[in-house]
C-alpha cells in the first residue's frame, strides 16, 4: 500500500489510511498519531455545511472572529497542526434518545480517555420516566459539555481558565490556572464543569480536540453502542437522521447559552415524565409540545426542622458574605451618617474610637476575605481571581471588597493627624488632612457599593432561578444595613457611654442607628414576600428549591420569618422608647438582644440561600449524580469505598 501524504490521507477519511499513516508516523513529535485499528464509524464524515446556526451565528469561525487559521492547538505540548478540512468551523454533539440503551459505554470510555477518577465523569448518562404498566417509557440521556455559543463558565471564571477556541469551537478549560472557586459548575446550566474536591480543581470534556484533528470522532461517540450519539460540523444532520432539535425532555432552555448539541427523539413520550434522581423536578408537556420542568412532590408536605443539614461546604460563603456586608455596613452607616450632619456621629468620627473603627472595617473585611479564600480548592492561588475584571462578576466582587478595605484603611490613616492620641505618642504635628480623609471614606463607600452590586450579581445565574430573583439583592443590602447598624451602634454607643457623652447624644445615636436597623429588616422582608410569592406561582427549579425550604426546612424557615418580623416590631418599638426617654441602659441592653437575634436569624437565612439552591442540571440517576445515593452511601459507610465513585469533602 502506497502512502500519501499526511494532509491528503486526514481531508480524504480513509481508515485504512489512518491506520498506515499511524504505523508510519509512529515515535515522530511533529505529526499527529492516528491509534491503530480505528473502524469507519469513527472517522467524521464529509457532509455539506451551513453558513450559520441555528441561532444566526457563522459557523466559520475564523470568519466570525477575525482570528486566523491554522494556528497551532499545543495539545499535550504537541505544536503540530492538525489537517482537519472542518478545523476552524463549530463543531457539536448529535444525540439521539430513540436509540440510547443506557449502557454507559460514553461515560466509560470518556473517562477512560481522560483518565478520570471514579468520582468525576465528564459525561454522564441519566434518563426520565413516565407512564404506567403497560405503557411505560424511559427516555436515556447522554450529556457532557455543549461547548456553547454564549459560554457563560467562560464569562463566569474569575481564573480566566477558559478558552472559547476558534479550533473547532472548543471550549477548553486549564486545570492548572483553575483555583477551584466552584463558580462555573453554579453557572453551567448543563453540570459539564466538574470540581474535584480532592484534588481542588475544575475540569471538564475537552471535546476530544486530538482526535479531531486527525478526522477521528470523541471517544464517547466512538465507543456509543446503540449510535445514539454523533458528532460533527453544528446543524449537519446525519446520515439516517430526520431531525434536528435543540431541546429534549429535561434539557434546559436553550436561550441560556446556545448550546452546540442537537437532537433527534422521535417516539411519543407520555405527557408528564418524572427523573429518577432525588431532585422534586418533573417535566410537563405544554400545548407546543414543548416540556417545562416543575415541581415534583416526592418528599410530601410535612414540614421538619433539619438544623443538621444547614451545615454544608458553602459554611465559609455564608461568613464571607455576611462580614462582608456588616464591614460595609458598619463603615458606610458612620461615616455618611457624619456627612448627613448627625451630631453624634460626627464627635464619633471626630474622635480616637474613629481609627479604631477603621481598623475594625478593614480587619472584618479581611476576615471575611479570608473565609472566601479558605472556600476554594487551592486557596494559595487566591490572587488570580482579578485576571478576569473583564466578565466575572466574581473578580469584580472581589475587587469592589479589596478597594473597600483600601479605602476604609486609607480614611483611617488619612485621620491620624487630627487624632489626639497620635499626636500624644508620637509628637508629630502633621498637616490637617481632613478633606483627604473625606476623600477615601468616599472612595471607601463607593468600592463596597461597587463590591456588594456584584455579590448580588455573582447570584443572579440563569441556571439557578431559585437564586435569580430581586431578592437576593434585598436580601444582601438588607443584611448590609441591619447588621452594619448592629456592630455601628455598638461602637459608638459603647463608646458614648464610656466616656460620659450626654443620654440626649446617646438617645440621638441609638435612634439614628434603630431607624437603619429597621430599614434593612424591611427591606429584607419586602423582598421575601416577593421571592414567596413569584417561587410559588412559578414552574421552574425554583418553585422546587421553594418546595423543598416549605417542607424539608419547613419548621426552620417560619422560625427564621417569625424571628424577622418579631425583631422588625421590637425595633420599631426600640424607636418610640428612645424617642419618649426611657433608660438608655435599658434601650442598650434591648438593641443589643435585638442585634445578636437578627444576626442569629441571617445565619439561618443565608444558609438556607446556599442549601436549598436546585440548579438546572440535567437528570441523572447513576450513582454519585444522585444525590439521595450520595447521602445513603455516606450514612452506611459506602462513601468510604472509593470504588464507589463518592468522594469526600475535602475541601
Amino acid at each position: 500500500m502506497s502512502h500519501k501524504d499526511t494532509n491528503d490521507v486526514v481531508k480524504q477519511y480513509n481508515p485504512a489510511d489512518m491506520t498506515e499513516m499511524g504505523k508510519e508516523q509512529e515515535g515522530r513529535s511533529d505529526h499527529w498519531e492516528v491509534r491503530t485499528q480505528e473502524r469507519a464509524y469513527a472517522f467524521l464524515p464529509e457532509l455539506e455545511i451551513q453558513e450559520k446556526n441555528r441561532y444566526g451565528q457563522p459557523i466559520d469561525l475564523v470568519d466570525y472572529t477575525g482570528q486566523p487559521a491554522g494556528r497551532p492547538m499545543y495539545i499535550n505540548e504537541n505544536p503540530s497542526v492538525g489537517s482537519n478540512p472542518n478545523r476552524n468551523k463549530q463543531h457539536g454533539f448529535f444525540f439521539t434518545a430513540d436509540n440510547c440503551i443506557g449502557c454507559h459505554a460514553c461515560e466509560a470510555a470518556c473517562s477512560e480517555k481522560n483518565e478520570n477518577p471514579p468520582h468525576l465523569a465528564f459525561r454522564s448518562v441519566g434518563y426520565v420516566e413516565g407512564g404506567s404498566y403497560p405503557d411505560y417509557k424511559r427516555m436515556n440521556i447522554s450529556m457532557a459539555c455543549n461547548h456553547c455559543d454564549n459560554p457563560v463558565c467562560l464569562k463566569g471564571c474569575p481564573t480566566r481558565a477558559y478558552t472559547k477556541h476558534v479550533e473547532y469551537g472548543a471550549v477548553l478549560q486549564d486545570p492548572q490556572t483553575c483555583f477551584g472557586c466552584g463558580y462555573c459548575t453554579w453557572v453551567c446550566p448543563y453540570n459539564a464543569p466538574q470540581l474535584d474536591p480532592i484534588k481542588g480543581q475544575v475540569s471538564k470534556c475537552n471535546m476530544c480536540v486530538d482526535r479531531l484533528e486527525v478526522g477521528l470522532k470523541p471517544a464517547c461517540v466512538s465507543a456509543c453502542v446503540g449510535n445514539a450519539l454523533d458528532f460533527g460540523v453544528v446543524e449537519q444532520t446525519p446520515h439516517n437522521r430526520e431531525q434536528c432539535k435543540t431541546d429534549i425532555p429535561g434539557f434546559p432552555t436553550t436561550d441560556i447559552t446556545h448550546p452546540n448539541i442537537r437532537f433527534q427523539q422521535t417516539r411519543t413520550m407520555p405527557d408528564e415524565m418524572t427523573r429518577t434522581d432525588s431532585m422534586p423536578v418533573k417535566y410537563h408537556k405544554d400545548e407546543k409540545g414543548n416540556y417545562k420542568p416543575m415541581v415534583d412532590q416526592k418528599v410530601g408536605k410535612a414540614k421538619s426542622w433539619n438544623f443538621g443539614k444547614l451545615n454544608s461546604r458553602e459554611n465559609p460563603l455564608v461568613l464571607f458574605t455576611l462580614f462582608a456586608q456588616a464591614a460595609f455596613g458598619l463603615f458606610a452607616t458612620i461615616f455618611l451618617g457624619a456627612l448627613l450632619g448627625v451630631e453624634p456621629l460626627q464627635a464619633f468620627v471626630a474622635s480616637d474610637m474613629w481609627v479604631a473603627t477603621g481598623a475594625l472595617t478593614a480587619g472584618m473585611t479581611g476576615f471575611a476575605l479570608l473565609m472566601s479564600v479558605t472556600h476554594l480548592g487551592k486557596p494559595l492561588r487566591f490572587y488570580r481571581g482579578f485576571n478576569n475584571l473583564r466578565y466575572s462578576p466574581m473578580s469584580r466582587e472581589g475587587f469592589g471588597l479589596a478597594m473597600f478595605a483600601a479605602g476604609a484603611g486609607l480614611n483611617m490613616l488619612l485621620s491620624l493627624p487630627t487624632n489626639q492620641t497620635f499626636i500624644e505618642l508620637t509628637g508629630l504635628n502633621l498637616p490637617d488632612l481632613t478633606s483627604a480623609a473625606t476623600g477615601a471614606g468616599l472612595f471607601a463607600v463607593v468600592a463596597g457599593i461597587g463590591g456588594l452590586f456584584y455579590m448580588f450579581k455573582c447570584y443572579r445565574i440563569k441556571a439557578r432561578p431559585f437564586w435569580n430573583h430581586w431578592q437576593t439583592g434585598t436580601s444582601f443590602a438588607g443584611n448590609a444595613l441591619s447588621i452594619g447598624a448592629l456592630f455601628a451602634g455598638v461602637v459608638v454607643i459603647s463608646t458614648g457611654l464610656f466616656v460620659g457623652v450626654s443620654q440626649e447624644m446617646i438617645a440621638v445615636a441609638t435612634s439614628f442607628f434603630s431607624s437603619v436597623f429597621v430599614a434593612g429588616l424591611i427591606l429584607e422582608a419586602i423582598g421575601l414576600i416577593g421571592h414567596h410569592k413569584d417561587m410559588n406561582s412559578a414552574e421552574h427549579e425554583g418553585a422546587a428549591s421553594h418546595y423543598v425550604q416549605q417542607t424539608t426546612f419547613g419548621k426552620t424557615y417560619v422560625l427564621r420569618n417569625v424571628l424577622l418580623g418579631l425583631n422588625i416590631v421590637a425595633s420599631l418599638g426600640l424607636i418610640i422608647a428612645t424617642a419618649v426617654g426611657y433608660e438608655i441602659a435599658f434601650v442598650l441592653l434591648i438593641w443589643l438582644a435585638l442585634g445578636g437575634l437578627q444576626f442569629f436569624t441571617a445565619a439561618i437565612g443565608r444558609a438556607l440561600f446556599y442549601i436549598l439552591v436546585i440548579p438546572t442540571t440535567m437528570p441523572g440517576a447513576f450513582f454519585w449524580k444522585n444525590k439521595g445515593f450520595e447521602q445513603h452511601a455516606r450514612d452506611i459507610g459506602l462513601a468510604d469505598n472509593p470504588a464507589t465513585g463518592v468522594a469526600p469533602d475535602l475541601h
